[in-house]
């Protein structure tokens, strides 16, 4: 038998600080790898600690989780189930007849039948010309004919032109960020020694980093998640240096210069109707290092709070949908409190989505709270091996409840009609799974500290919050679209690992939040921080005039402006 293994206590700090002490002579690669092996040792650590930690879960954080789509769960179904609920009951399960889903009684459409929805062949991944909005278009006249010449074949026809001319994309590679040199000439008197300079060319930029080079660095860190050393080594690859330090120099003046729409974009999303929000681990080195928190903040200065987090909230209101990123110590819903402080007191509350974390629902917050259905499928997806006939049914009966929500999306249902239509195929469905769960406790058919007795008493306990998109118009089923924009900041942190400073984390925020917001409503951010930066004075006067929403009417009603006298 072999001899125990000698345990021996340490904590993060300690390791963090070992590390640094071999730094120089580890090298710089091997430290940053041996970081990262020593914070994912801590992670696992605190979740085998953890009494809720799974070994199914421990095993999806290690070889990672797979899809939780349906046809991936259950291989041997279709992607579009055309059963009933009903159809899919475990025999413990209730039954009904006077529900029937959508399309039940219906026969299945015949092989090669045209009403039936064919699979869309995959492309081959090219884009047409039509795609490269952004590129300039030449337009090349023939070299020899013209409109109403003779045609030479025939020599009895005349020549039109074709409405559609025939197009050629050329596609060149060059750096993130091109340079171009001047070489003014310089002449020199003999005589008296003075020096004549050429004037550079008319429309030469003054700065030698102009509005567009800001938003390009800021596009590629804070939008793609490229760090600054990635850039610089890419830049110096190809004969353009643009040091880290430089980079971080303009977008940190580009920051000073946008700021004024950051506020107002809080302002903005603080008149939402429907606000998500939930948020993600970060690292603030100066935070680490024991600094004190930033000002502002609204914590307890007693309170020793060591966490750092990047909060993400996303407020819908009349259609424009709004990103905003905050990152300290401050947990998404204390972030959520600050961002409604702002909310006009004539509005009605707003409707608040997040997961059941306690976290996220602060006290003095005055809103109508629903909780994400994903997170409650999810806990049955986790344990759908051991319990493959239970989690069949709930599971089933989800995606009859989110297929009725893709039709109202599909129709373009206005939240009236969306709700009705949820109570009139959604609502009975989740009747009669109310009814299952409740069963399967009160009866004892299963075990209710089991996976699937803890998945089950989660949809119960908080059964209210996750089905008021059956009471409220304009209710979401989940938080999966703020779950998608915190991927901006989760990029960040897997290629950067962390901020250094609080103020470098500000500016992380400023960027994300305008970048994901123009992305959301379908709008170009290169050309927004670009023209926000060509008008910093309007923008400081107006801020609301400048959102990514309405920025354009704005560039033309300035244009259309008669200009001031002399």
């Amino acid at each position: 038998m072999s001899e125990a293994i000698e345990r021996v206590e340490f904590n993060l700090a300690e390791l963090e600080a070992l590390l640094v002490r071999v730094r120089e002579a580890l090298g710089e690669d091997v430290y940053q790898k041996l970081r990262a092996v020593v914070t994912t040792l801590a992670y696992l650590t605190r979740l085998v600690e953890d009494k809720n930690t799974t070994i199914g879960r421990l095993r999806k954080l290690i070889f990672g989780a797979r899809t939780e789509k349906r046809r991936n769960i259950f291989p041997e179904t279709s992607a579009v189930t055309q059963s009933t609920a009903e159809d899919s009951t475990p025999a413990a399960g209730p039954t009904s007849a006077e529900d029937p889903a959508p399309g039940a009684d219906a026969e299945p459409a015949p092989e090669g039948d045209p009403a039936k929805p064919k699979k869309k062949p995959k492309g081959h991944g090219r884009n047409g010309a039509a795609a490269y909005a952004g590129a300039p278009r030449i337009p090349i006249s023939h070299p020899h004919l013209c409109p109403g010449d003779a045609c030479p074949l025939c020599q009895a026809g005349k020549l039109y032109r074709l409405a559609q001319p025939r197009t050629l994309v050329c596609i060149t590679g060059q750096a993130p960020l091109h340079a171009t040199v001047l070489e003014l000439e310089k002449l020199r008197c003999g005589l008296c020694g003075k020096v004549f300079t050429a004037e550079p060319p008319e429309g030469t930029q003054s700065e030698k980093y102009d509005a567009s080079a800001a938003s390009m660095i800021a596009l590629l860190k804070y939008g793609s998640g490229l760090p600054f050393y990635r850039l610089e080594g890419l830049q110096a690859s190809l004969q353009m240096p643009l040091p880290s330090s430089t980079q971080w120099d303009i977008v940190h003046a580009c920051a000073q210069t946008l700021y004024p729409a950051y506020p107002e974009l809080i302002l903005q999303a603080a008149q939402g109707e429907v606000l998500y929000h939930d948020d993600t681990a970060m690292k603030i080195l100066e935070l680490m290092a024991g600094a004190p928190t930033e000002q502002g903040t609204g914590l307890d200065p007693s309170a020793e709070r060591r966490a750092v987090f990047t909060t993400g909230i996303l407020a819908t209101r009349e259609g424009v949908r709004i990103a905003l990123f905050f990152t300290g110590p401050r947990h998404a819903g204390e972030n959520l409190a600050q961002v409604l402080a702002r909310r006009a007191a004539e509005l009605d509350p707003p409707i608040q989505m997040c997961d059941a974390a306690s976290r996220n629902m602060p006290k003095e917050l005055q809103t109508i709270l629903a909780n994400c259905l994903s997170h409650g499928r999810r806990r049955f997806v986790d344990v759908v091996e051991n319990f493959p006939q239970e989690c069949r049914y709930v599971l089933d009966v989800l995606a009859e409840v989110y297929h009725t929500d893709a039709l109202a999306k599909e129709q373009a249902l206005s939240p009236d009609e969306r709700l009705r239509l949820h109570q009139a195929h959604s609502g009975p469905r989740m009747q009669h799974l109310h009814q299952w769960l409740t069963e399967q406790i009160e009866q004892k058919k299963v075990e209710p500290n089991s996976g699937l007795g803890q998945a089950i008493s989660y949809l119960l306990n908080h059964w209210q919050k996750l089905t008021l998109f059956l009471r409220v118009p304009g209710a979401p089923l989940d938080n999966n679209i703020c779950e998608q924009a915190l991927k901006r900041a989760i990029l960040h942190r897997k290629n950067s690992l962390f901020y250094k400073t609080q103020n470098g984390a500000q500016v992380g925020d400023l960027f994300m939040s305008l970048i994901h917001t123009c992305r959301l409503g379908g709008v170009d951010p290169f050309a927004y921080l670009t023209e926000l930066q060509n008008h910093a004075q309007e923008l400081s006067r107006h801020p609301s005039q400048w959102m990514p929403w309405n920025y354009a009417a704005t560039l033309q009603r300035l244009a259309s402006a008669p200009a001031a006298p002399g």
